[in-house]
């Protein structure tokens, strides 16, 4: 029997398939998709996201490939600096195409040992309590003993387990593709400068190779999104907000999208859990959606592999959804905020004014950004000390840096007093004894998704804390 079924081979499934093999899990990926595609749906990672990739060691394969960009202007578009000292060691926006994100989280899923295969579509599944069933379009069936929805927001994981996916249905459609264009340089950027004073939603990006991503407003609100629009309605848009259609021709991808803003009622159904955009979908503006997924599996992948190990407490499983859940509908909030921030109509547009003059103050402006980056994240662990349920940022040690020590998956005890101990819970949580000029508390139990569980210096303390995510001490 296979450990887990992962339908979705985006970014989401790729990411949780990774996180499962460092456990050693067995892992099938279903991708319906023979090829991955190869237009740009995502433009970057945000800091958290960054983090994450560092935590994993995967870093340097990604700057690689980006470009990094100041974090200011991202809140709806309202152009301000970012604020001064923010609490991460990658105070920056990576820009990098999600092709090239699929393509290398996908080989760290492969390098890892998952199965990847492609062109096998998911129809249908049941479940039991012994595990589930999960049936493919060329009539195959497969049995695991968990499995999870990475498959978009037209989840057809969702659908089969029956959960309600409600929120708002969109009001406004936006037009999305990759063409050429005939126009210079210099006469797109000064027409899209006066445009985009006042039309947001208007946006023209080299994608290299004389290749740009365009958006435009829509005309209205299409009854079927899944068709395609025509290059004549990008055409007529640009020729009606700009004066030009900028002479677009050789389109490769053409797209419609719009604002509504859905999330799952549960991201657990027995044996069943979902991820990604199965869980939530919304606008793409703040750039969150690709990042709030791979954050999904982030918390996720630890504590499935943990029940399938057999050590995980109770609760363990179901606290992904009590930990999610919230800061999907958080960016639920704030997507659906800022679309109305960039709307042209008057109040709208007054409201824009007022709010950008908010932004001014440096604790508001630091609010949006920890937002939007999702470094201000804080997952409710109870009363305690302020970084208990915050992701711990990378720290400097007298033996290098905090992150290279979480490669592993695995929990980490950093302990600045050398008299703590981790035993009984050895085989799950590492015991690091280090120094770090920048962290001024005795000692921090960090989970596998790099959380604070525990703050303190006491043992009897300690031991208790760690039953609470690691499970009993082995005998």
């Amino acid at each position: 029997m296979i450990d887990v079924i992962i339908a979705g081979g985006g970014p989401t499934g790729m990411m949780l398939a990774a996180e499962l093999r460092l456990h050693q899990v067995h892992v099938v990926v279903l991708e319906k998709d023979t090829e991955p595609p190869p237009y740009v749906r995502a433009l970057g990672l945000h800091v958290r996201s960054i983090e994450v990739m560092d935590q994993r060691g995967l870093l340097d394969r990604f700057l690689a490939h980006g470009t990094r960009y100041p974090l200011g202007g991202f809140f709806a578009g309202i152009p301000k600096p970012p604020p001064e000292r923010l609490d991460t060691a990658h105070g920056y926006v990576l820009g990098i195409p999600q092709t090239i994100i699929d393509r290398l989280l996908a080989e760290r899923a492969a390098e890892l040992g998952a199965e990847i295969r492609r062109g096998h579509a998911l129809v249908g599944l049941s479940q039991d309590d012994d595990g589930v069933s999960a049936e493919l379009a060329d009539g195959t069936r497969l049995r695991s003993r968990y499995l999870v929805g990475c498959d978009g927001g037209r989840s057809t994981v969702r659908r089969a387990l029956g959960v309600g996916f409600p929120g708002e249905p969109s009001r406004v459609d936006t037009l999305l593709g990759e063409m050429r264009m005939t126009a210079s340089p210099e006469t797109l950027n000064a027409v899209m400068a006066e445009v985009r004073r006042t039309h947001l939603r208007v946006g023209a990006m080299p994608l290299g190779d004389g290749v740009y991503r365009v958006s435009v407003p829509a005309a209205g609100v299409a009854e079927d999104r899944t068709t395609a629009p025509t290059l004549d309605e990008f055409k007529r848009q640009l020729r009606a907000l700009g004066g030009t259609d900028f002479g677009v021709h050789s389109p490769r991808w053409l797209s419609r999208f719009g604002d509504a803003t859905r999330q799952a009622e549960r991201y657990r159904t027995g044996r069943v859990l979902l991820a990604g955009d199965a869980a939530h979908i919304h606008p793409p503006v703040g750039g969150q959606g690709l990042n709030l997924g791979v954050q999904d599996a982030f918390n996720l992948g630890w504590k499935l592999a943990a029940a399938l190990d057999g050590w995980a407490p109770e609760g363990l499983l179901d606290s992904y959804h009590a930990e999610r859940h919230p800061v999907g509908a958080a960016v639920l909030v704030n997507t659906r905020a800022q679309m109305e921030l960039m709307s042209t109509e008057p109040g709208a547009q007054a409201v824009r004014r007022l709010f950008a003059e908010l932004v001014d103050f440096e604790e508001v402006n630091r609010h949006l950004v920890e937002k939007i980056t999702a470094i201000g994240v804080r997952y409710d662990f109870g009363a305690g000390h302020d970084l208990l349920g915050r992701r711990m940022r990378d720290v400097q040690l007298k033996r290098g840096r905090l992150y290279e020590l979480t490669r592993t998956g695995r929990g980490l005890l950093l302990d600045q007093t050398g008299r703590l101990s981790v035993t009984g819970w050895a085989d799950r949580v590492d015991h690091v004894v280090d120094l770090a000029e920048e962290l001024d508390v005795p000692a921090v139990l960090l989970r596998p998704d790099g959380h604070v569980a525990w703050v303190g210096e006491d043992q009897r303390d300690l031991c208790e804390r760690l039953p609470v995510w690691f499970g009993a001490a082995a005998g």
